[in-house]
């Protein structure tokens, strides 16, 4: 790969496309840098294929080509975006090789969704941190087993690589980069114009707890769960949660552990973290989110956002929440 300092001039981003592209992985990330330039940003966007030609889309529109692979000058910022055939067969050695090719004139790298498989293909990932949509991190671990794939992180920067889960995390990945040439506030005002969330923290997880893995087959546990996410404030305490239930405190931690891999308290915490980072997107303070996500005090909800984040409940709204409350 190029030299990777930013300067201080255009910045040049460079996105490859091919037939049966999503649409999306282009048109999310371009409009970031697009909307950027409105504030004062200079990127200067140029859609690449293999050999320069038009190409169709996965709705079936044309999209047409500035130019071919080779012929690309030197830029800043390449992305790769995903299309819905790539998991499913081998990535077309031309694609493999103009993304190759891209890359080594390319300050950073980056893959949208199933992108990732075209960096795979190009080598691009050997010995690297990567991620993908959810349905394929264990098929794109298949394709590249040195390549330690992270299969529930929103987007993984590994050197000046970096990869992005399925469709709208490529928007996440884009406002991450964004803030990383041009600082925090530049990125707020983006999503704030957009009207999407600052972006999330890249290794939060692409589904909210609530809504990871499918819904338990025991009656008792869909009442917990449904306890639990109805009033997170309310008492689950271990013992309340089995009394709720009628089981024993060790029955139930058994029936967490065998149909949702977890502990009761672990669920619970997960819960109360997910609505604490509601409330802190939404602008609440990180002492009102935590009273009002169930927690007992700041601190515990300072410790659960180093267990889940690796950074403190102010630290993230800082980062990464996209409005404030304004009375």
């Amino acid at each position: 790969m190029a030299e990777e300092a930013m300067t201080a001039g255009p910045h040049r981003v460079v996105v490859l496309v091919f037939d049966g592209m999503k649409l999306l992985d282009l048109s999310g990330p371009a409009e970031v840098f697009s909307e950027a330039n409105r504030f004062g940003a200079d990127y200067r966007l140029s859609i690449v294929s293999a050999d320069g030609s038009p190409v169709r889309s996965s709705i079936g529109m044309l999209v047409p080509a500035d130019t071919d692979a080779r012929a690309a000058a030197a830029h800043d910022t390449l992305v790769v975006v995903g299309g819905d055939a790539l998991p499913g067969s081998p990535v077309d050695p031309v694609l493999g090789a103009a993304a190759k090719e891209l890359a080594e004139r390319a300050g950073r790298v980056a893959s949208v969704c199933t992108g990732a498989f075209v960096l795979g293909a190009a080598g691009l990932l050997e010995g690297r941190r990567a991620t993908t949509h959810w349905q394929h991190t264990a098929t794109l671990a298949r394709r590249c087993p040195s390549t330690r794939v992270e299969a529930d992180a929103l987007f993984v920067k590994d050197g000046s690589t970096y990869t992005s889960a399925g469709v709208t995390a490529g928007i996440d990945l884009a406002l991450a980069l964004l803030e990383e040439d041009h600082g925090p506030g530049l990125a707020r005002q983006v999503a704030r114009s957009l009207v999407v969330y600052m972006q999330r923290a890249g290794g939060q997880s692409q589904f909210s707890a609530s809504l990871q893995g499918p819904a338990p087959r025991t009656p008792v546990l869909r009442l917990v769960q449904e306890a639990v996410q109805g009033d997170p404030t309310a008492d689950h305490g271990l013992e309340a949660l089995a009394a709720r239930v009628r089981v024993s405190p060790r029955h139930l931690t058994r029936m967490f552990r065998a149909e949702l891999d977890t502990t009761p308290m672990k669920y619970v915490e997960l819960i109360r973290f997910d609505m604490a980072k509601a409330l802190l997107d939404a602008g609440h303070n990180a002492t009102e989110a935590a009273t009002r996500s169930g927690f007992s005090s700041y601190e515990s909800l300072r410790r659960a956002f180093a267990r889940h984040l690796g950074l403190s409940p102010i630290r993230y709204q800082q980062r990464f929440a996209t409005t404030s409350r304004e009375s």
